[in-house]
């Protein structure tokens, strides 16, 4: 019978062959854009996914607290109508990196998700839907962070 340390172990060298070969990397790191996620504006994180410059839409939405009691944990969420679209982002105009969160649509998925985000003071929230064809539009809403609850 293999003994627990035995096999934490031969599991070790298992992972440290495979790292050898390169092959534990290639897979256990996921793909990202820094180049988005260091963007400063709406604009600069849609050029980074290939995007063109950003136009408004109804077709966009954006939802989330009209005032956020703790910006620690604030609820956002974004969904598009929009035909062939690609990406959604969801973007905070005042956070030192506005890119929030990014998420890929395929036919097999709803255009529409919810996350929570960090708000360090109030600010735009945007949701930009980019089509097949690079085109961006967006929605926006203003949500407010209050400190403790008391206003701001």
């Amino acid at each position: 019978m293999t003994t627990r340390r035995e096999m934490l172990a031969t599991g070790s060298k298992v992972a440290a062959l495979l790292a050898a070969a390169g092959i534990v990397p290639a897979t256990a790191h996921a793909d990202w854009n820094k180049t988005a996620f260091d963007a400063k504006t709406m604009a600069e994180a849609a050029r980074a996914f290939g995007g063109a410059t950003p136009a408004e839409s109804k077709d966009v939405t954006v939802n989330g607290p009209d005032i956020a009691e703790n910006g620690a944990v604030v609820p956002i969420g974004g969904a598009t109508t929009i035909p062939n679209a690609r990406r959604l982002l969801l973007l905070v105009e005042k956070n030192p990196n506005v890119l929030a969160a990014a998420f890929d649509i395929t036919d097999a998925v709803d255009p529409s998700f919810n996350t929570r985000v960090k708000m360090g003071q109030s600010s735009d929230v945007f949701a930009v839907a980019i089509t097949a064809d690079n085109k961006v539009f967006f929605a926006k809403k203003e949500i407010k962070v209050t400190l403790g609850g008391c206003g701001g």
